[in-house]
């Protein structure tokens, strides 16, 4: 739902609202569910650190339990959510999806947050696809999903730290 996709100047004149609904729905899972197992993941590292836990296998560094529970996380949100969506947006009329995904487009901070965040999945690609070897492949979407929190907070510091929430358009009287 980044900014490539076209926005028209009414919704009933929207077009791919389906494929724009389901590319947002589809990014919020893959980053909520890289956030939620990076939680477990910290969880259960701090749970064996003071002995609540017993590893049954010999540990795992740090960073790949984090890395391996992110992953983890974003496959299960993913596939909970692709099925979710369809079952939540049928029946509806196409101008439904078509209203939906015009207010998605026309969201300035939306379509801002969707950069950051695919810039952050970039670089965590190119990250894993040159020194992720040996992560697996719950390792490397971990270091993807992670990359596209580092980016969620990336925009938050960005537009509400140094920008204090405003947009440039917003200063004006």
């Amino acid at each position: 739902m980044s900014r490539f996709f076209p926005h028209a100047a009414y919704a009933e004149d929207q077009p791919l609202a389906k494929t724009i609904l389901t590319t947002h729905v589809l990014t919020r899972a893959f980053q909520a569910g890289s956030l939620v197992g990076t939680g477990v993941g910290v969880s259960l590292l701090t749970l064996h650190r003071f002995n609540v836990l017993s590893p049954r296998i010999s540990p795992l560094p740090a960073y790949l339990t984090i890395l391996r529970s992110s992953g983890t996380g974003a496959v299960i949100s993913l596939g909970i959510l692709s099925v979710g969506l369809p079952i939540r947006m049928s029946g509806r009329e196409a101008i439904e999806w078509q209203d939906r995904s015009w207010r998605l487009r026309g969201n300035k901070g939306q379509t801002e947050l969707d950069d950051w965040t695919y810039a952050g999945m970039a670089a965590a690609a190119a990250a894993v696809a040159s020194k992720g070897k040996g992560l697996g492949w719950r390792g490397a979407v971990g270091g993807i999903g992670a990359g596209s929190v580092v980016g969620l907070l990336s925009y938050m510091g960005w537009r509400y730290g140094v920008k204090g929430g405003k947009f440039e358009e917003d200063d004006t009287p």
